[in-house]
């Protein structure tokens, strides 16, 4: 794979410092990539977008999957991740989380993750929907990600791991035969250098979470524009599955205008025995599928938009109402102080909800070793693909998924350690005119507006085709302006962030078109049948030097293999 030759445009680097490795991201998979790097003896520095605990993993409230229970077994988990998938699950891939996992989630808490725990030690343990079993592991009642964020935060810190906060990646550096050679990034603020710098490494790890912020109403904080799968893109990665976006089904309904992050409402309130019911009370799940309001997201997204349209509803509820003010107070504390916030007490009353954009199934795809189609590239985490989910993830394999995928990129790095050296970066171009013309700030909110219209819940042909003109508009009317005069809009964070919004926009709108079917979280009210003949594979994306898109639909649900596969076989 050869690099596209795109880059934002942004000053020169006025400062560099040099490392082993490179980890962008201070979620789960990116602190638990640095620490298993750091013990294995290599110069590691850590880039995040914010401070170090800011990133999606401390808003995951539900916890974390894995076999830990008495009686459950790893198999058992494959097979419930299989069906939640429906078909385009990676076996291998699967089977390496639910084997991997418990000692993994093990081994973070030797870190000093502190879990829930019963009256007699072991681990409290819950169910979530699509889970046959009670396995999820939570921390503070519905602050596991919290807890995680801050017992990795702190073993970072207290092993010295330099980092670098408040800084935001711009473009994959590589040397003179295409290999990775680092990043450039931006440090805002209150950051530990000025302006546009770059790391020196021969190993960058992507770890930067979702792109939820691409939709107008998200359970995504802020930060997660899409940052790591736009890069990878312009550094001539493949991208895959990107169309497979899941929309939780119970967020906080703020009104039809609300825009940005929007209080979740976590799946395991349901866990532990919520209803979903419409206006008059009436249980709409119940016969939809044999786990009623624990049926995999996707199915239960579907069933309230179904109740919505046929009643003509902005939201449906979740009533709660029998756990009692003491259950809420210490099993869900987080959710019972956000709704209260907004001025709903589910002690006394339901919670209207509706679906948001969430997580992104898809995203840069790699090997079992977290290795993409550009050397020395990793990703693990939200932006990654590695196909654990499928066409809809299972609830609370994310975690899992970053903490497995993480290790594994650690160990084969560590692998290569004897062999890793400095590489070259190749010289930036300098051109008179920057190679990716930069979007005006607003533009990000008509990027949010146009798919939240066309490609959200439901989608069809007609939204997806006026999605694509919406989008294939405000590039072209960069492209022009930037072909007419030279100019494009001031670089700094917001016109990178519209910019890279763009970018996955434009590449999940035209995965969306291309599935002629409905799977899992891809919803075609057009196409509204699976066909797994025609379908059951997967759509891989690149980016091509003029900009335009390469599409292609593998041959079968395995993924072709990447560079370094390919070199090992």
């Amino acid at each position: 794979m050869t690099s596209t030759g795109i880059r934002l445009h942004a000053p020169a680097p006025g400062w560099s410092i040099d490392a082993d490795v490179v980890v962008v991201g201070s979620g789960v998979a990116g602190l638990t990539a640095a620490l298993r790097c750091e013990a294995a003896g290599l110069t590691t520095v850590v880039v995040t977008k914010a401070r170090l605990d800011d990133g999606s993993t401390r808003w995951a409230q539900g916890g974390i999957a894995a076999a830990l229970g008495e009686g459950d077994t790893p198999e058992q988990h494959l097979d419930d991740t299989l069906v939640a998938g429906a078909g385009l699950c990676d076996e291998e891939a699967v089977r390496i989380l639910v084997t991997e996992g418990p000692d993994a989630v093990r081994r973070l808490i030797a870190t000093g993750a502190h879990f829930d725990e019963s009256t007699d030690g072991d681990l409290e343990l819950t169910r979530e929907g699509g889970h046959h079993r009670r396995r999820i592991a939570h921390a503070g009642g519905d602050a596991t990600g919290a807890e995680i964020s801050r017992a990795l935060v702190e073993a970072v810190r207290a092993r010295g791991t330099r980092t670098i906060e408040n800084a935001l990646v711009l473009d994959l550096l590589t040397d003179a035969d295409g290999r990775t050679a680092g990043v450039t990034l931006h440090v805002m603020g209150e950051g530990q250098h000025d302006g546009v710098g770059a790391v020196h490494a021969p190993a960058v790890v992507l770890a930067t979470g979702g792109m939820g912020q691409v939709f107008s109403a998200t359970t995504n904080p802020a930060v997660s524009t899409g940052d790591g799968v736009a890069l990878a893109l312009r550094a001539g990665a493949e991208v895959s599955d990107l169309e497979f976006v899941q929309f939780h089904p119970t967020v906080l309904f703020l009104g039809p205008e609300a825009e940005g992050q929007q209080p979740l409402v976590s799946e395991a309130v349901r866990g532990e025995g919520a209803h979903l019911v419409d206006a008059d009370g009436v249980r709409f799940m119940q016969g939809q599928h044999e786990l009623a309001e624990l049926a995999p997201r996707d199915i239960v997204a579907k069933g309230i938009m179904r109740r919505m349209r046929e009643q003509d509803a902005e939201h449906m509820y979740l009533d709660a109402r029998h756990f009692g003010a003491e259950m809420w107070e210490h099993r869900f504390p987080t959710i019972l102080a956000a709704c209260r916030a907004h001025g709903i007490d589910p002690v006394t009353e339901p919670v209207p909800v509706a679906p948001a954009a969430h997580y992104a199934s898809g995203g840069v795809r790699t090997d079992s070793h977290g290795r993409t189609t550009v050397p020395g590239l990793y990703a693990c985490g939200e932006v990654a693909c590695t196909g654990v989910h499928g066409a809809n993830r299972l609830a609370s394999n994310s975690l899992l998924e970053g903490l497995v995928y993480a290790e594994r990129i650690a160990a084969d790095i560590a692998r290569a350690g004897n062999t890793l050296h400095a590489r070259v970066p190749q010289p930036l171009p300098v051109t008179e005119r920057p190679a990716y013309p930069l979007l005006p700030p607003e533009a990000r909110f008509t990027v949010q507006r146009i798919m939240s219209r066309g490609a959200g819940v439901l989608r069809s042909a007609t939204s997806l085709s006026q999605a694509a003109d919406g989008l294939h508009r405000l590039h072209a009317d960069a492209r022009d302006a930037l072909d007419e005069n030279g100019k494009t809009a001031e670089p700094g964070v917001d016109t990178w962030e519209a910019t890279n919004l763009l970018c996955v926009a434009r590449v999940l709108v035209a995965a969306a078109q291309r599935r002629e079917e409905t799977r899992g979280c891809h919803w075609r009210e057009d196409r509204p049948e699976r066909d797994d003949t025609a379908w059951r594979r997967h759509i891989v994306v690149r980016l091509n030097p003029d900009r335009s898109l390469a599409e292609h639909t593998t041959d079968t649900t395995d993924f072709p293999p990447t560079l370094t596969q390919a070199q090992e076989q």
